[in-house]
Formats: structure tokens, sequence, C-alpha cells
């Protein structure tokens, strides 16, 4: 039998055709669908491009571990999107998070994938082996990113991941792997698919419209589909666990956010630092919808149980997409094809709730200017932090503190593909691809919200109320019967706003392929195969203006909110390699290839150099061993170095006011970063702005990967694989993490650090960190040593290693009167995972170390269990997400008595697929999605809501059901 489609002749793809998707890890189940088809001895496969090369050959398997993962795979899988099937590859990871929980992120519209705990920006993603336009918004404001969101499921054909260097091949980003989504080329007839569900919990319901159709004629193909989804919300109310406080680890003892609340800056006759100053009495709390609660830390004050729950956890979405694939053969051996991919989606998420304290307020100054968190309300005779939340009924319901998603992208390919001389194969293409993002949230006009509650400065005292001295704190009369009063929605737009980022990314490229047999040795053919590209990328990012906390304060200041700035750029890339596969003698072979990468634009990238090199052992028939060594680099992307200023707030542990007991933690004396860490609320912990701008001086992240394994087809029908991987990454542009800079920084000034088994900060970073930690000097002030801003850069930093195993099982069996079974395992273990920031600091393996600089993931693994039987195919389908730390880091117990150990238990999500079919073109297929609600991992030391750690693994929707119907016609 000969197994030919015109993927076989796409250069640019990963291409493996359809009939031997079954068979990536096995020849044997190659020789199965040979028996099928045509006979005991009908296995003449012509050659395909594989993933990870552009060489076609008959072997399906490579030195480069491949999975692939069809659609029919997505669906029997219950997974709805790609982008949720790929979160659950053993090779990727959780830690680096985006999309739907992360409401308040810089990316909460966006899903990426992040193979090795690297960072998504080390996976490189392509779409039928081409670069999409990358999302505008940057990922953590830093990175760009593909959004593999942008791609409906009803385009995709199959889903290649190739682990491991590959820039030899596909050039930067190629450092963790490569994830190669291949969209349909080829379909004859029409088929029509509706699909519905909903969550047991309520919420998310969703319905989804699929077409596609393809049609042949004797010199033409066409592909088309087109895609509607719309998915409604789902509220953190609607899930029990996250609907109140008290539905928390700590029970009925939990106490409420404070949500009314003036917070005493020193101790005084009237009370203790950090207490309550002002209430305004049960029936003006019930009003606001607040609960009266006294507690030791905090007094008697007005707060909320349930505010936290208005914010959304699954995101509103609605999207339109269209797809067209075309061929055209001019002759027997020129072939012309077209393709044209549009998606736009509308989407929403919703904070819930709105709020304003004088923190952050830039119009609450000092005399001298500087801002201050303090006021001095004549009328409670105190110096008060001031902090208020508005709630949906205030605003308007849920809905009113929504954050629109408008965006758009499409991506146009065009090309030309041929042979000469019998035995080469050639391509020449060209394509445009565009995305554009605008994002609209509400926020607080600074001033107005600000004058609505306090009116004009009345002066300046100093802590006690007095004008002698240090009498730099502003004066207000706070006007006490807004302050303790609901306010409207009308009330609410007169100091309400919406601030509109825009952004747009754009990428062309233009490519030349060719391959084929150069020549013939003893034992077999010498394939070729080359390349020739050019790539331009384009970013041009506006935030709203008025969000730049570099300038001046005036009536359209937005309160609280910094963005990612401004940032334009343009990226010019050239490229040439070429790729050999040389057979050594019968049963072993050698792959190498060569990539020469030139770069122009501001950066210190100026060229690039890249190589690997591979070798396949075939002992006997059943048995492959491989092995490869490989050389990646990564420009350093166009955030890290056209960015022109970015500021943003994020909550630290000052270590060195805790520790030394002075500043903000003068109350409480010397502590541990333990006990600091502890309390959700602690005084040492509060929102600190960073300043943060692009670096042209950033030079490319270079990379070295290391792989050998075995591929063995133990009998017919089971095989296995185990692969080592090794990849060590230098250079890497990233900004030193604000943490790290505190614990530096106390370090240094105490001479000793937090941690004895962590080493003593360089003299040459101690000298530094007095020029990027800005704290406040008036000494006798109550925010005297307080942190007000940290200068931070990106840089090249020293070193990441890391390394683990992968391993696969397969499986199948038939039987005359059970029908078929199928079983598909996969896991990958990590054994090492050193880092270290600085050339001068030692390579710490952070593996069984509590999270530093990332959330590591020991193991993870995923499986299913297919049984096939006349017109009935039901999958049970499983992933593993090993044990990870809890928060606390270490065995203890909480203030309810809850005990929690040092490490969590792993954690299992399950789905179910049940499918029949009716005749030879109707199909139902019933999905349970998360089939045991297993929501979260269970951990009693996280004590703060949302109460579990999104990071290492959750599911928060919880179970959910979906009913699909298709039919061919």
């Amino acid at each position: 039998m000969t197994i030919r489609t015109a993927l076989s002749r796409h250069p640019l793809s990963f291409a493996l055709t359809t009939a031997l998707l079954a068979s990536v890890v096995s020849p044997a189940f190659a020789q199965e669908a040979g028996n099928e088809a045509g006979g005991k001895n009908a296995t003449n496969l012509d050659r395909v491009s594989v993933v990870g090369s552009r060489i076609k050959r008959a072997d399906v398997e490579g030195p480069a571990p491949v999975t692939v993962i069809t659609r029919t795979d997505i669906d029997r899988e219950g997974f709805q999107t790609v982008g949720d099937m790929l979160q659950t590859l053993t090779q990727n990871t959780t830690s680096s998070f985006t999309g739907d929980l992360a409401v308040s992120g810089f990316t909460p519209n966006a899903q990426v994938v992040n193979l090795r705990n690297l960072g998504p920006g080390y996976t490189l993603t392509l779409i039928n082996g081409r670069r999409p336009a990358q999302y505008p918004q940057p990922y953590n404001r830093d990175n760009n990113v593909a959004n593999i969101n942008s791609i409906p499921s009803s385009i995709v054909e199959r889903v290649e991941v190739l682990t491991g260097g590959a820039s030899a091949i596909y050039g930067s980003d190629a450092v963790a792997g490569v994830v190669n989504i291949v969209l349909r080329e080829h379909y004859d007839g029409n088929l029509v698919r509706l699909t519905a569900g909903t969550t047991a919990e309520g919420g998310g319901d969703t319905v989804n419209l699929e077409l596609t159709g393809g049609r042949t004629g004797d010199r033409w193909s066409a592909v088309w589909a087109l895609q509607y989804s719309d998915r409604e919300p789902v509220f953190a109310d609607q899930r029990k666990f996250m609907s109140d406080l008290r539905e928390g680890p700590l029970g009925s003892t939990a106490n409420p956010n404070l949500s009314l609340i003036a917070i005493r800056a020193v101790t005084n006759s009237t009370g203790l630092v950090n207490q309550n100053a002002y209430y305004p009495g049960e029936e003006k709390c019930e009003a606001l919808g607040f609960t009266t609660v006294t507690t030791a830390a905090r007094g008697t004050y007005c707060g909320s149980y349930t505010s936290n729950a208005a914010r959304s956890i699954s995101n509103k979405r609605q999207f339109y997409s269209a797809y067209g694939y075309g061929t055209f053969d001019f002759t027997d051996t020129t072939q012309g094809w077209a393709s044209l991919n549009y998606y736009t989606t509308k989407a929403a998420a919703s904070s819930g709730t709105e709020f304003w304290s004088t923190s952050g307020d830039r119009f609450n100054q000092t005399r001298a200017g500087a801002a201050t968190q303090y006021i001095y309300a004549p009328n409670l005779g105190q110096l008060v932090t001031l902090q208020r939340v508005f709630t949906p009924d205030e605003l308007g319901g849920n809905e009113a503190a929504t954050t629109k998603y408008d965006e758009y992208t499409y991506d146009f390919n065009v090309g030309v593909r041929g042979n000469f001389a019998d035995r080469f194969d050639w391509e020449a293409s060209a394509g445009y691809g565009y995305y554009d993002y605008k994002m609209d949230r509400p926020r607080l006009l600074a001033q107005a919200v600000h004058n609505y509650f306090l009116g004009p400065v009345q002066g300046y005292v100093n802590s006690t109320g007095g004008t002698t001295g240090n009498a730099i704190y502003p004066v207000y009369n706070l006007n006490l019967d807004r302050w303790a009063s609901p306010i409207t929605p009308e009330i609410y737009q007169s100091f309400a706003t919406r601030v509109i980022n825009r952004s747009e990314t754009s990428v062309a490229n233009a490519n030349f392929n060719v391959s084929g047999d150069l020549f013939e040795l003893p034992a077999g053919a010498v394939g070729f195969a080359g390349v020739l590209e050019w790539n331009r990328q384009k970013m041009d990012m506006v935030s709203d203006p008025r969000t730049d906390q570099l300038r001046p304060i005036d009536a359209q200041t937005i309160y609280n909110l910094t963005s990612s700035g401004e940032t334009h750029g343009t990226r010019d890339r050239y490229a040439v390699g070429a790729e050999f596969r040389v057979p050594i003698f019968s049963n072993l072979s050698a792959n190498a290839a060569a990539r020469y990468d030139k770069y122009d634009d501001i950066s210190s990238v100026d060229a690039a150099t890249t190589y690997n090199f591979g070798l396949e052992y075939r002992p006997f028939s059943r048995l492959l061993v491989r092995g490869s060594y490989a050389t990646s680099f990564r420009a350093p992307d166009m955030q890290l170095i056209y960015a022109q200023g970015a500021a943003s707030y994020t909550t630290e542990l000052d270590e060195y006011a805790c520790r030394s007991g002075t500043g903000a933690g003068a109350a409480q004396g010397p502590r541990t970063r333990a006990q600091c860490n502890a309390p959700t609320s602690d005084p040492t912990k509060y929102s600190v702005q960073t300043l943060v701008a692009g670096n042209p001086g950033l030079t490319e992240e270079k990379g070295t990967s290391w792989g050998a394994g075995i591929v063995w087809d133990i009998v017919d029908n089971m095989s296995v694989t185990v692969d080592y991987y090794r990849i060590r990454l230098e250079d890497a542009a990233a900004q030193l993490s604000n943490d790290y800079l505190l614990r530096s920084e106390a370090a240094c000034r105490l001479g000793s650090t937090s941690d004895p088994s962590r080493p003593m900060p360089s003299d040459a970073l101690c000298a530094q960190l007095s020029n990027l930690i800005t704290r406040v000097n008036s000494p006798g002030a109550p925010d005297d040593g307080r942190i007000t801003r940290i200068n931070n850069a990106y840089i090249n930093t020293a070193l990441q290693d890391t390394s683990g195993i992968d391993a696969t099982y397969k499986y199948a069996l038939d039987t005359d009167r059970w029908g078929r079974f199928n079983v598909d395992l996969g896991y990958s273990l990590t054994l090492t995972n050193k880092y270290k920031q600085l050339k001068d600091e030692p390579l710490i393996d952070y593996r069984d170390l509590p999270p530093e600089n990332w959330y590591p993931e020991r193991s993870r693994a995923r499986g299913s269990l297919t049984w096939t039987k006349g017109d009935w195919a039901t999958t049970v389908f499983g992933t593993r997400y090993g044990s990870a730390f809890s928060n606390a880091e270490a065995d203890g117990t909480n203030s309810a008595g809850g005990s929690y150990p040092r490490r969590l238990a792993p954690y299992f999500l399950w789905n179910l697929s049940v499918g029949k079919k009716f005749g030879e073109n109707v199909l139902a297929t019933f999905q349970v999605v998360n089939v045991f609600d297993n929501q979260y991992r269970k951990d009693n030391s996280y004590t703060a809501y949302p109460f579990f750690n999104q990071y290492i693994g959750a599911d928060p929707l919880g179970r959910r059901f979906y009913m699909s119907l298709q039919y061919k016609f």
C-alpha cells in the first residue's frame, strides 16, 4: 500500500500523513495499517516530512522525540479547544499561567504553551510550519508570545510537538521545543457539528457550531471551515468554595476583607497602630452590604466575606472564524496553493468590585510633593490610611466592572511547489499575518474620587496633628457621610472612566525550500533539505496614556493602574539553513543541520549560527536507539528592547523591615521571613511600584540540548519510548525579581541571608542595590523606610539547566467479542532544575526546594483508555500533576486547627467521552470534563482568597457536560 497526500510534498510543515499518526512512536503500527489495507506485505510507505526535520523519509521516528495529537484525539479526550489539550501535555507546565483566572494580569484573554518550564517565549509556536503574528499584549508585561486561543478547533488537523532545541531548523525561540498546529488541507464532503455544554454548578453555558467542507476537481482542491462559539461567564460566587471567605480553610474564624476602614498610623490614646480609627455602626455597615467584625489586629471595622466572589473565573467569550485552503495543479509537477485564516473574538472579564485607598492615591501628597498613604482627618483626630471597597450593587451589577477585549487576527499565505530531476521537491511561498487588540476596562479617576471623599487639602501637620516639627502630612476634612454611605451607579459614573489599551502586531515572510536525495551510498541515499527565509515582525503597542506613572497628574489621571507602556519596533531576519541525513550502515544513520540567522533591529544581536546532530541506530527491526545534540538561540523579545518604559504595582515582602524590625515592621520588632510571610496582611507586605524599560543592549540567549532514548516495539501493537533530555540555557533575558532584590538588600544590610542555605549576594550587587531600591527618608515619620520604588531593568542572566525523562506506552488489543482497546500513556519526570541569576552566584538545583523564581514541577502524567465496538466508542482520559509545595512550604497547623503538609499530594483530573454512530453520517458524543469535580488542591495553609494556587494545577470550573452532534453529507 502506498500512502500519499499533498502533505507529503509540504516542506514547511512537519507533515505526517494521517494514516501514519497512530504509529508515530511505533513502526509496528505502520505495519498493522498496511496489513489491514492490503495484506501482510503491503507496507511500502511514501517518504513524508517528520516533525523536527524537513527531510522526507520512510522512517517515522527520528533522533528527536515527537508527540502527535490529532483532532480526533482532542475530541475523544474531552477537550473543547486546542489550548485546553496542550495544557495537559506532560512536557508542558502550569507555572506560567495566563487565561481566565488571571483577571488582573497582563494577558487574561490569551493562552500559551510553556514546554519544560522555561517560559512560553522559549517554545516556538507555528501554524502550518510558519510563525503567526504574535499576541499584541506581552505576556506578564515582558514577553511576546503566540496566543493558541486564536486557533479554532474546527480547522485543526493535528498538533505536533517536538521537544528540545531546534533552532538549527526553525530559528529563534525553538529552545524548549516546537509546537506546530497543522490546519486542514484535505477534506471531501461536508460536515456540520453542533456542541452545547454547561457546568454542574452553574454558569459557563456554551454553544459551538462548526461547518467544514471540501471539494476536489481534476486539477484543483478546496477546503473551507466556519465556526461560531459563544460561552457565558462563570463568577466566583457560582462556586461554593469561592463564594464566601468562611468557605476557606479558616472556616467561621476567617476575617472579612477590610472593606471600610481608616487604619491608624500611630498608637495613641484612642487605640493601637494598624487598628481601625473610625467605625460608623452596625446599621451603616449593613447598608453597605458589609459585616461588623472585631479583631485584635484591626479592632472593629466593616468588612465583607463575599466581595471577592463577584469576580469572574471564566471569561465571557464569543468568536467567529473562517478558514480556506485551495490548490491548483498548473502542470503534473507544479502546484499552486493559498490559505486564509480569520478569527475575531469579543470577550469580557470582571473584577467584580472597585476599591479606593489613600495608598496609591497620587493626589495624596506630603508638603514636599511626595506621595503618601496617610492623611490627617481632624474629625477623627487621627493620622490614618483610608480604604473603601465599592460593591457590585453600588457599581450597577457584576457587569459594571467588566473589562472588554476585542481582538481579530488573520493570516494569508500563498505558494508554489513542485519537483525537478525526479528526486527534488521545492516550494516558494510568502505570507502575511496581522493581530489587532483592544482592551477596554473600567477604572476610577484619581482626582475625582479623591475630591468626592476628601475635598481640598486644608494644610499640613505632623503625625500627632501638630504643626511643629515634621509637619508634612496633608489635612483633609473626610466627608464621613459619603465615606460610610452607599454610592449609586450614577455617583460611580461621576468618578469612573474607561481605560483603552490598543496594540497590533504583524509578521511578513518569504521562504524557499528544497529537499531530496543527493546521491546514493552503499547503505542508502543521502537526504538533503535547504531553506532560505526572510521574516519581518512589527509591533505597535499604545497603552492608555493616562496610566503612565511618569505622566504629570491631572484630572484624567487613573487611580492605581499601570500598564505595559508604549512599544514601537520592527525586526527583520534573514536565514539560510541546510540539513542532511546520511545512512552510515543499514542500521545506523546520522542527521546534521546548520543554520545562519541575521538580525536587523536595535538590539545587540547581529547574527546567530546554530547546528544539531543526531544518530539513529536500529540493532534490530523493533528497536530504535537514538541520540541528539543541538544548539539553539533566542533573540530578545521586541518588548524587552523596544519598550519605552512601564510601571507596575505588586505586593512585596519588605524583608529588611521584617528582619530588622524597622520601618513597616517597627511595631512588631525583628522577626523571621517565615513569620512575616505567614499573615495574609502583614504590615511588611505592601504595594510597591516597579519601573522598567527596554534594554537595546540585550544579546541573544544561547542554549544547548542533549537527548538520548529508545523506541521499542515490544510486540505487535505495543510500543514503549523512553527519552532523556537536558537543556542548558545561558544569558536568558529577564528582570531580577523584586523578591530577589529585596532578599539581597536585606542580606547586604544585615550581613546574613534569611535562609542559611542561600549564599550571600556579591559585593557588586550590594553596591548597586541602593540605586535600585528607593525608600522614604523621613526619620520619626510613620512611613520612614518604606519602599517607594524599585528601579528594575532587563539583563542577560547567567544560567538555567534542566534535565529529565519522558516516557510513553501504547498498546492496542483487538478482540472478537469485546471490541478494540487502546491504551496511550505519557509520563515526564524532572530530574534537575538548576538556576542562577548572576554569573558569580552558585548554581542551585531548585527541583526539591520551595518555589523561588517559578513553581517547579517534578512530574506529570497523562493517559487514555479507549474502547470501540461497532458503532460505540468510549474514552477515559486522565491527567496527574505531581506533588507540589504547600503555600506554607512546611508542616503546620493554621489558626483554625487545620493541618497542612510541607508538600501537597498529586492532583488528578479525569474526563469521559462516549460516542455513538447512527448510520454512516451521524455521530453523537457525550462528554464529561472533570468527572470527579476535583477543583483544586486542598491546602489549609492557603488561607487567603481564593484558597488555592492556580500555578500548580487547578480547575475551579469543576464538572462540565457537553453534547455534540455531527452530520456528514
